[in-house]
Protein backbone atom coordinates (compact mmCIF):
# COMPACT_ATOMS: atom_id res chain seq x y z
CA UNK A 1 0.00 0.00 0.00
CA UNK A 2 1.42 2.95 -1.08
CA UNK A 3 1.91 6.66 1.24
CA UNK A 4 -0.68 8.47 -0.36
CA UNK A 5 -3.29 5.39 -0.17
CA UNK A 6 -2.54 4.97 3.74
CA UNK A 7 -2.81 9.22 4.26
CA UNK A 8 -6.00 8.75 2.35
CA UNK A 9 -7.16 5.79 4.84
CA UNK A 10 -6.23 7.78 8.08
CA UNK A 11 -7.77 10.68 6.85
CA UNK A 12 -10.66 8.87 6.52
CA UNK A 13 -10.69 7.12 9.24
CA UNK A 14 -10.67 10.44 11.23
CA UNK A 15 -13.46 11.88 9.64
CA UNK A 16 -15.58 8.90 10.39
CA UNK A 17 -14.89 9.18 14.23
CA UNK A 18 -14.91 13.04 14.14
CA UNK A 19 -18.55 12.88 12.46
CA UNK A 20 -17.52 15.05 9.57
CA UNK A 21 -16.87 14.69 5.79
CA UNK A 22 -13.10 14.13 4.99
CA UNK A 23 -13.30 17.75 3.12
CA UNK A 24 -14.64 19.40 6.30
CA UNK A 25 -11.86 17.53 8.03
CA UNK A 26 -9.40 18.99 6.31
CA UNK A 27 -10.66 22.76 5.90
CA UNK A 28 -10.60 22.54 9.74
CA UNK A 29 -6.62 21.69 9.54
CA UNK A 30 -5.83 24.45 6.88
CA UNK A 31 -7.84 27.08 9.20
CA UNK A 32 -5.67 25.48 12.75
CA UNK A 33 -3.05 26.36 10.34
CA UNK A 34 -3.72 29.36 9.04
CA UNK A 35 -4.50 30.83 12.74
CA UNK A 36 -1.25 29.51 13.84
CA UNK A 37 1.03 31.25 10.92
CA UNK A 38 -0.83 34.27 12.08
CA UNK A 39 0.06 34.17 15.90
CA UNK A 40 3.75 33.57 14.64
CA UNK A 41 3.97 36.30 12.11
CA UNK A 42 2.05 38.65 14.32
CA UNK A 43 4.62 38.04 17.41
CA UNK A 44 7.47 38.28 14.79
CA UNK A 45 6.92 41.40 13.30
CA UNK A 46 8.71 44.20 14.84
CA UNK A 47 6.19 46.65 16.14
CA UNK A 48 6.30 49.80 13.97
CA UNK A 49 6.16 53.36 15.20
CA UNK A 50 2.93 55.38 14.82
CA UNK A 51 3.34 57.62 11.96
CA UNK A 52 3.25 60.86 14.13
CA UNK A 53 6.33 59.64 16.03
CA UNK A 54 8.16 58.83 13.35
CA UNK A 55 7.59 62.21 11.50
CA UNK A 56 9.94 65.55 12.98
CA UNK A 57 7.93 67.87 14.70
CA UNK A 58 8.03 71.11 13.59
CA UNK A 59 9.32 72.37 16.57
CA UNK A 60 12.15 70.03 16.81
CA UNK A 61 13.22 68.86 13.57
CA UNK A 62 16.61 68.71 13.77
CA UNK A 63 18.34 71.46 12.04
CA UNK A 64 15.55 74.14 12.04
CA UNK A 65 16.19 77.09 13.12
CA UNK A 66 15.41 78.73 16.49
CA UNK A 67 12.82 81.54 16.17
CA UNK A 68 14.90 85.28 15.96
CA UNK A 69 14.86 86.92 19.41
CA UNK A 70 14.33 90.45 19.69
CA UNK A 71 17.31 92.64 19.73
CA UNK A 72 16.97 95.96 21.69
CA UNK A 73 19.56 97.92 23.41
CA UNK A 74 18.63 98.46 27.61
CA UNK A 75 15.59 100.19 28.42
CA UNK A 76 15.63 103.42 29.90
CA UNK A 77 19.21 104.07 28.69
CA UNK A 78 21.15 106.52 25.89
CA UNK A 79 25.16 106.36 24.86
CA UNK A 80 26.17 109.77 23.81
CA UNK A 81 30.32 110.43 22.94
CA UNK A 82 31.43 113.45 25.14
CA UNK A 83 35.02 114.71 23.36
CA UNK A 84 36.86 117.96 24.05
CA UNK A 85 37.77 119.94 27.35
CA UNK A 86 36.92 116.85 30.12
CA UNK A 87 38.80 114.48 32.22
CA UNK A 88 37.89 111.20 30.29
CA UNK A 89 36.41 111.32 27.10
CA UNK A 90 34.71 108.69 24.93
CA UNK A 91 31.47 107.09 24.82
CA UNK A 92 29.41 107.11 28.03
CA UNK A 93 26.04 105.62 29.12
CA UNK A 94 23.42 107.47 30.54
CA UNK A 95 20.02 107.42 31.76
CA UNK A 96 17.39 108.35 29.58
CA UNK A 97 16.50 112.21 29.86
CA UNK A 98 19.84 113.39 31.14
CA UNK A 99 21.27 116.53 30.32
CA UNK A 100 24.57 118.03 29.27
CA UNK A 101 26.00 118.51 32.53
CA UNK A 102 24.78 114.61 33.17
CA UNK A 103 27.11 113.36 30.13
CA UNK A 104 30.31 115.68 31.65
CA UNK A 105 29.40 113.80 35.23
CA UNK A 106 30.52 111.29 33.37
CA UNK A 107 33.32 111.83 31.86
CA UNK A 108 34.86 113.30 35.38
CA UNK A 109 34.07 117.02 35.08
CA UNK A 110 35.61 119.32 33.11
CA UNK A 111 39.35 120.28 32.54
CA UNK A 112 40.56 123.79 34.10
CA UNK A 113 40.82 125.18 30.57
CA UNK A 114 37.02 124.48 29.46
CA UNK A 115 34.96 127.43 28.17
CA UNK A 116 32.15 126.69 30.72
CA UNK A 117 30.14 130.08 28.93
CA UNK A 118 30.33 128.23 25.67
CA UNK A 119 28.39 125.32 27.33
CA UNK A 120 24.34 125.18 28.33
CA UNK A 121 24.46 122.17 30.59
CA UNK A 122 20.91 121.72 30.64
CA UNK A 123 20.36 121.25 27.02
CA UNK A 124 18.78 117.79 26.90
CA UNK A 125 20.43 114.90 25.21
CA UNK A 126 19.64 111.71 22.70
CA UNK A 127 20.66 108.94 22.11
CA UNK A 128 23.85 108.89 19.74
CA UNK A 129 24.44 112.36 20.63
CA UNK A 130 28.22 114.20 20.52
CA UNK A 131 28.63 116.18 23.25
CA UNK A 132 31.75 118.60 22.48
CA UNK A 133 33.17 120.84 25.24
CA UNK A 134 35.34 123.50 24.27
CA UNK A 135 38.69 124.40 25.14
CA UNK A 136 38.94 128.40 25.88
CA UNK A 137 39.71 130.19 22.80
CA UNK A 138 39.71 126.90 20.61
CA UNK A 139 37.13 127.03 17.50
CA UNK A 140 34.30 125.45 17.14
CA UNK A 141 35.10 122.07 14.70
CA UNK A 142 33.32 122.12 11.39
CA UNK A 143 29.93 120.53 10.42
CA UNK A 144 29.86 117.21 10.02
CA UNK A 145 26.39 117.07 8.67
CA UNK A 146 22.33 116.01 10.23
CA UNK A 147 23.77 112.29 10.45
CA UNK A 148 26.02 113.30 13.32
CA UNK A 149 23.91 114.92 15.91
CA UNK A 150 26.75 116.28 18.18
CA UNK A 151 28.79 117.63 15.53
CA UNK A 152 29.59 121.06 13.86
CA UNK A 153 28.82 124.45 15.07
CA UNK A 154 25.36 123.95 15.31
CA UNK A 155 25.82 123.56 19.33
CA UNK A 156 22.75 122.45 20.14
CA UNK A 157 23.86 118.88 20.77
CA UNK A 158 27.75 120.16 22.47
CA UNK A 159 25.80 122.43 24.93
CA UNK A 160 25.76 125.72 23.09
CA UNK A 161 22.94 127.16 21.85
CA UNK A 162 21.66 127.80 18.19
CA UNK A 163 21.14 130.95 17.10
CA UNK A 164 17.57 131.19 14.87
CA UNK A 165 18.30 134.40 13.58
CA UNK A 166 22.22 133.78 12.30
CA UNK A 167 22.31 129.94 11.77
CA UNK A 168 22.87 128.17 8.79
CA UNK A 169 20.69 125.41 7.31
CA UNK A 170 23.48 122.53 8.61
CA UNK A 171 23.74 124.39 11.69
CA UNK A 172 19.92 123.84 11.98
CA UNK A 173 19.86 120.41 10.93
CA UNK A 174 21.95 119.50 13.94
CA UNK A 175 18.78 120.16 15.85
CA UNK A 176 16.89 117.40 17.08
CA UNK A 177 13.96 116.34 14.71
CA UNK A 178 14.95 119.12 12.25
CA UNK A 179 15.44 117.95 8.87
CA UNK A 180 16.04 119.92 5.55
CA UNK A 181 12.42 120.59 4.93
CA UNK A 182 12.16 122.10 8.38
CA UNK A 183 15.64 123.97 8.64
CA UNK A 184 14.75 125.33 5.01
CA UNK A 185 10.97 126.62 6.55
CA UNK A 186 12.65 128.39 9.45
CA UNK A 187 15.21 129.96 6.96
CA UNK A 188 12.32 130.94 4.65
CA UNK A 189 10.30 132.71 7.36
CA UNK A 190 13.14 135.26 9.33
CA UNK A 191 13.91 136.18 5.34
CA UNK A 192 10.14 136.90 4.85
CA UNK A 193 9.27 137.90 8.10
CA UNK A 194 12.48 139.37 9.49
CA UNK A 195 14.88 138.00 12.51
CA UNK A 196 12.83 136.28 15.26
CA UNK A 197 11.88 137.97 18.39
CA UNK A 198 11.43 134.91 20.74
CA UNK A 199 11.68 131.34 20.63
CA UNK A 200 7.97 130.82 20.63
CA UNK A 201 8.00 132.13 17.27
CA UNK A 202 9.20 128.82 15.37
CA UNK A 203 5.37 128.01 16.19
CA UNK A 204 4.66 130.05 12.84
CA UNK A 205 6.85 127.32 11.09
CA UNK A 206 4.96 124.88 8.97
CA UNK A 207 6.08 121.68 10.77
CA UNK A 208 6.65 122.76 14.18
CA UNK A 209 4.09 121.93 16.77
CA UNK A 210 3.99 122.66 20.46
CA UNK A 211 6.13 119.66 21.25
CA UNK A 212 8.94 120.10 18.93
CA UNK A 213 8.96 123.56 19.93
CA UNK A 214 9.60 121.97 23.80
CA UNK A 215 12.12 119.41 22.82
CA UNK A 216 14.00 122.44 20.86
CA UNK A 217 13.59 125.55 23.57
CA UNK A 218 16.68 124.69 26.06
CA UNK A 219 18.95 124.23 22.49
CA UNK A 220 17.73 127.54 20.81
CA UNK A 221 18.20 131.42 20.80
CA UNK A 222 17.54 134.88 18.99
Amino acid sequence: MGRAEAIQRWTDSVADRLGVTVWGFLAGIAAVVAAGLGGWWALASPEVAPVEDVLPRAATAPGAPAAAEPISGPEGRIVVHVEGAVVFPGVHDLAEGSRVHDAIDAANGLTADADRSRLNLAAPLTDGQRVWVPVIGEPEPPVVGPSDPGGGSGGGSSGTLVNLNTADLAALETLPGIGPSIAAAIVRHREQHGAFSRVEALLDVPGIGEAKLEQLASLVSV
